[in-house]
């Protein structure tokens, strides 16, 4: 019977071979992208971009976590050590030191113009050596993080290693059992202990702000700027709760009026700032001299103030601000392991509606994202070999939720659920966003990375969804499969081209789809996404479109103009798409008919819409008669306590309150439902399953 780390393993990598063999692509290549997939879900990354150099002369990197100016000047290596034994290898602290020696190698020398000047300028190593070198001034710190499918002996976080050219670099190890432990803990995060005593510089006094009874903890501290910054630079974006990291994504560079306090005027720094709230699993405590006093903390999340601890670190690092003066306070809620999941995003989404964070809660438990996973439970795909074993695309609203369902199951049933959900249709939220984002015209936005484009994606659905949400109904989960089904299939006919010597294929297929997007509309037509999904497969004719559209990108992605010689930055920029979207393409003839016209797509929509109405009223119905008459009437006397409902909604929410002896109609059941929602929004912990 093997271990469940050795489980984790085989599954682990047939999932890489899969995928290579499925998109012909080297197993590296594979391994690199699903691995660091987790790092960027973890936070560990903003985004992973492959850059492989190899070199006999003792050098080699992998990949890096995109532009140093991006992240707070701090430059990230990454290193692949991918073992294809079947068997779980070890991973020696010799081995650990001559990978690391290899990157820190490639760093050093990539800072000699001699050797930057013979490599080949279309190769990834030297647009990465040249990023290097063009960003040096701004660097701040270096991490190098080896990543492998073997299991360290011992545990290696943050060590510190040689300076190069007089800025730290440090080094980071994720092995198989610390990527098992990510993706099996649970809580969508790897477990951060923070212990104020021994490692930033002593305890806290605390003041408790809740009652004996109450049901949870709460309290509130004041940190000294500097301790709170270098708890930041310690764990980095992996102490900010999710929402709060996207939402940082989408504002991009720290906020001005904060760093500006901080440099010129720390002393008013308490006084100006509204502080950080904060959520923790565990506190330590301790009583001294008759006060409380924290010495340290479990799984700390920093909720709300994400900008402020980013300035505070960011102020920190500079050798001009005197930190010594800055205080920020905390409002800190203990929350218990098992309900982290459901409360942590509340509390999330609750601390930041003040601050108008209009993309912050748009995550696992927002609408958009529940309707499409319901989409996905009960919606099957049409059988492309006209067979009548059909089977259903499973969308991942949260991190985990595949395993999660075949975890318990029998052989059996783990047979007949992976019949139903075969592993190679599985999705996640930024999965979706990719293939949604690059029909919006937005390549270089998908080239920027998981996290960066999901930003983008959640403001512009999230303002979508609040004006039109029926938009979001059967017809727009099919064309999003569709969509899938056009990205997966270009992933493969990428690789297949003669042209393609490796490296940048991401960049290429978001910019082909996006290209081929352009052309329909700019003939007024659009791909006819029915037919895609009812084939569960593309035409030989968009085949050859995208063919033609993939060279036209690769032409233009692989020479950037002069000034910028590093590929997957320039793919990263508006002008990039702005010159892919000028060039010239002999569009098959046959493609080209194959488009339907607007009107035909309009009414498409326009039945889907009217669908997902009625939809709407059948399940907001059946929402209402489930929650039963005690719990309307408890929230009516919530709203209208507090002056929050208006007189409509009070009459519908009296009408609510009779369920069982009346049944109100779909219409007011939708309405009743709004007005909940709304509710929660100020406060309201009254039937928070009904929304679910």
């Amino acid at each position: 019977m093997p271990t469940e780390l050795e489980a984790f393993h085989e599954e682990f990598f047939q999932d890489v071979l899969a995928e290579a063999d499925a998109d012909g692509r080297y197993i590296e290549d594979a391994f690199f992208e699903r691995f660091c997939e987790q790092l960027v879900d973890a936070g560990e990354l903003n985004t992973a971009d492959r850059a492989q150099y190899i070199s006999p002369r003792g050098m080699r990197i992998d990949g890096y976590g995109g532009d140093p100016l991006g992240s707070d000047g701090i430059l990230s290596l990454i290193i692949a050590d991918c073992n294809q034994s079947p068997e779980v290898g070890t991973l020696t602290k010799s081995d650990m030191e001559a990978i690391f020696k290899r990157a820190y190698n490639f760093l050093a020398k990539s800072l000699d113009d001699s050797f930057r000047n013979a490599l080949e300028e279309t190769a990834p190593g030297f647009g990465l050596a040249d990023l290097i070198a063009a960003r040096w001034a701004s660097v701040s710190k270096v991490r190098l993080i080896l990543i492998s499918n073997r299991e360290l002996s011992a545990r290696v976080d943050g060590l510190v290693a040689q300076a190069v050219d007089g800025t730290p670099v440090t080094y980071s190890v994720w092995d198989l059992a610390r990527l098992h432990a990510y993706a099996t803990s649970g809580r969508g995060r790897e477990d951060i202990v923070v212990d104020l005593e021994n490692d930033f510089g002593g305890s806290l006094a605390v003041l408790p702000a809740h009652l004996d009874g109450a049901g949870y903890e709460a309290y509130l501290l004041v940190f000294p700027g500097q301790q709170l910054a270098a708890i930041y630079d310690r764990w980095g974006a992996r102490l900010l709760e999710q929402n709060v990291r996207v939402f940082l994504q989408a504002r991009g560079n720290v906020n001005k009026g904060i760093r500006n306090t901080i440099e010129t005027d720390p002393e008013m720094f308490f006084a100006y700032n509204n502080g950080v709230t904060a959520t923790a699993e565990g506190i330590d405590l301790e009583s001294m001299n008759g006060s409380l006093r924290a010495r340290g903390f479990r799984n700390l999340q920093i909720v709300n103030g994400g900008q402020t601890t980013a300035s505070l670190h960011a102020g920190m690092r500079k050798k001009d601000v005197d930190m010594s003066h800055v205080f920020v306070q905390m409002k800190l809620a203990i929350v218990q392991p098992e309900k982290a999941m459901e409360v942590v995003p509340r509390i999330s989404e609750y601390a930041n509606s003040q601050n108008r964070v209009n993309a912050a809660d748009f995550f696992a438990n927002h609408p958009f994202h529940v309707r499409i996973e319901g989409f996905s439970r009960r919606v099957f795909a049409p059988s492309p070999d006209g067979t009548f074993r059909q089977s259903k695309w499973f969308y991942e609203r949260a991190r985990g939720q595949y395993q999660d369902a075949r975890a318990y199951l029998t052989p059996a049933q783990k047979r007949k659920f992976d019949m139903e959900y075969p592993r190679r249709r599985v999705f996640s939220k930024t999965d979706l966003a990719k293939f949604e984002m690059v029909w919006r015209g937005q390549p270089h936005i998908v080239s920027r990375g998981a996290q960066k484009n999901f930003a983008d994606f959640a403001g512009r659905i999230g303002k979508e969804w609040a004006k039109k949400p029926d938009d979001f109904n059967e017809a727009f989960y099919r064309r999003a499969i569709a969509r899938a089904i056009v990205f997966r299939a270009t992933e493969r006919l990428v690789t297949e081209q003669p042209w393609y010597e490796g490296g940048y294929r991401a960049n290429i297929v978001a910019y082909a789809i996006a290209e081929v997007a352009l052309a329909a509309h700019h003939r007024d037509r659009s791909v006819d996404f029915d037919r895609i999904w009812q084939r569960q497969d593309i035409s030989p004719s968009l085949t050859e479109a995208l063919t033609r559209a993939a060279e036209a990108a690769h032409d233009v992605i692989v020479n950037p103009p002069p000034g910028m010689r590093n590929v997957t930055e320039w793919a990263k920029q508006q002008a990039c798409w702005e010159r892919v979207g000028e060039a010239k393409v002999d569009w098959p003839a046959k493609w080209l008919s194959e488009l339907i016209t607007r009107e035909e797509q309009q009414e498409k929509d326009g039945s889907a819409v009217k669908d997902q109405k009625m939809l709407n009223g059948i399940e907001a119905q059946t929402a209402v008669v489930k929650a039963g008459g005690q719990t309307w009437r408890s929230i009516k006397d919530w709203g209208e306590g507090r002056g929050l409902l208006s007189p409509t909604e009070v009459g519908v929410l009296d009408v609510c309150a009779d369920v069982p002896t009346k049944i109100p109609s779909e219409k007011q059941c939708v309405r009743a439902v709004q007005a909940l929602q709304r509710l929660h929004k100020e406060g309201c912990q009254i039937g928070l399953d009904v929304c679910d």
